[in-house]
């Protein structure tokens, strides 16, 4: 009986993380692994006559401890919007905890991305177009990656145009577990030692200019926006183009609601059309004039 209950469990699991009916002229090529773990998988979803096709590269959120590139929330409205006008979005998992622990998750990440600027050319992207992007803990990670982005130059993975943050409060690890109010489920996730928290931490990480860095975060969050605003602040001290957006969004939704047709992602186009002239050509010829004009109160530094 055990074992017809854990089967029923894993089918109803697949089915709905993966049953998507794909919009039209758009293929998928699902779990290409990128390591030896079962973790270590991307699914690659690939436009019509796709070339030199700039590429979005996500990673899913799940608090360092779960979630999957294949759950709906990470995809469906990202490439019903993207996808069908010329990108690649590759949706990418990786090692989670008790596996691994947040560090080598973002070593994950590099591997990930490794493997796909040296195999998009036969999916028809351009590995010189990628621009990285992740949710909750996935952004996190996104941002680590980035603000280490000197250093993982000398692994051999090529510079990329830009990094896109959905909403993560821990860009400081430090002063979320030494704060005023220190959290709990931080040092959970990231343990005991000050020295691991700073590694950790985009925002201590961050020594010199890196790639344009859009960071989102919700109103409704207690500390979001500050501590994106904080490394926001950091980075444009270091020479580097960044924007934030706060946004009047769930958590959830600031990554389920991206995509479809809204200020919301109108504001994310209009980041994108300032990293490359070709993703300013595909977005512009396909905006039909929407612009995010009126759309947010402005937000400075």
């Amino acid at each position: 009986m055990f074992y017809i209950k854990l089967f029923i469990l894993i089918f109803l699991t697949i089915i709905s993380s993966h049953t998507y009916a794909l919009p039209s002229g758009m293929t998928v090529l699902s779990d290409i692994p990128y390591g030896k773990d079962v973790d270590q998988a991307l699914d690659v979803y690939i436009p019509a006559d796709a070339k030199d096709a700039p590429v979005i590269f996500m990673i899913h959120g799940g608090a360092w401890s779960g979630g999957d590139k294949a759950n709906k929330p990470e995809f469906e409205n990202k490439i019903a919007h993207w996808v069908t006008q010329g990108f690649i979005f590759i949706s990418t998992n990786y090692r989670t905890l008790p596996k691994i622990r947040p560090l080598e998750q973002a070593k994950d990440v590099e591997a990930a991305l490794l493997f796909s600027q040296k195999s998009v050319r036969e999916w028809g992207g351009s590995p010189e177009k990628f621009i990285l992007m992740g949710h909750s803990s996935g952004a996190h990670l996104v941002s680590l990656v980035s603000s280490n982005y000197n250093t993982i130059m000398g692994n051999g993975i090529m510079p990329w145009l830009g990094t896109i943050s959905l909403d993560i409060s821990g860009y400081d690890i430090v002063k979320k577990v030494t704060g005023p109010n220190p959290s709990e489920f931080y040092k959970e996730k990231f343990g005991e030692s000050p020295n691991y928290w700073k590694k950790a931490s985009p925002f201590h990480v961050l020594t010199d200019k890196i790639p344009p860095f859009l960071a989102i975060c919700s109103l409704r969050s207690d500390d979001a926006c500050t501590q994106a605003e904080n490394f926001i602040a950091k980075a444009k001290n270091l020479g580097t183009h960044v924007e934030i957006l706060p946004v009047d969004l769930s958590h959830r939704e600031i990554n389920s609601e991206l995509g479809k047709g809204s200020c919301y992602t109108n504001y994310v186009d209009d980041f994108l059309k300032k990293l490359n002239p070709s993703i300013e050509s595909i977005l512009t010829r396909t905006s039909n004039g929407k612009n995010t004009v009126g759309c947010f109160t402005p937000f400075t530094l």
